[in-house]
């Protein structure tokens, strides 16, 4: 196993704090609001790799758990474990992991950074959508047809997400080409 180094850590942290800022910025239009955390999940994925990646949105979820306020709307504390939405959070590691494992077995292209990203947002969608419903049924006692849960939780964002691939692709090659020029990654 690879030892990290204090660069790498540094940059973990730098991403964790970033998808943090992205839940901040919420457009609330329903139970899951609009916001820019998948954009910077996606970064970490492609700039950082799987495990950088993945490590930097575990880092963040523990962060909401222990107590600061980085979930959507400041909220944070194990309960938010129990909100319909958490799947969405949770499917951050599991896209960074994807995403990051699909990019470096790719060359640094723009269309092959976009595929990464769009198969790390198929992926919080799956771990969002088994959530909202498995929580809607089973915690809330609400028996909701498949239509409906992807109505609440996944066609009003499918434009934003398809940009966000778009923009991620666009920033993450220059920027891994450049720190992997200086040494950062």
């Amino acid at each position: 196993m690879k030892k990290m180094k204090t660069k790498d850590l540094v940059l973990i942290a730098l991403f964790a704090a970033l998808t943090a800022i992205g839940a901040q910025l919420s457009i609330p239009i329903g139970p899951v609001p609009i916001t820019i955390q998948s954009l910077f999940c996606l970064l970490s994925a492609l700039i950082l790799g799987a495990k950088g990646g993945a490590l930097s949105q575990i880092l963040y979820v523990t962060m909401g758990f222990i107590g600061l306020p980085v979930f959507s709307n400041g909220q944070a504390g194990l309960t938010f474990a129990l909100r319909p939405t958490f799947g969405f959070v949770i499917g951050f590691i599991a896209c960074a992991y994807v995403a990051g494992t699909i990019s470096t077995k790719l060359n640094k292209t723009v269309l092959n950074y976009f595929l990464s990203s769009l198969a790390g947002t198929v992926i919080i969608y799956l771990f969002g959508i088994i959530f909202f419903y498995f929580n809607m049924k089973y915690l809330v006692h609400k028996d909701l047809n498949f239509y409906t849960i992807l109505k609440l939780t996944t066609i009003p964002f499918l434009p934003g997400d398809l940009l966000k691939c778009i923009v991620a692709s666009l920033v993450a090659v220059p920027v891994s080409l450049r720190a992997k020029k200086e040494g950062y990654i």
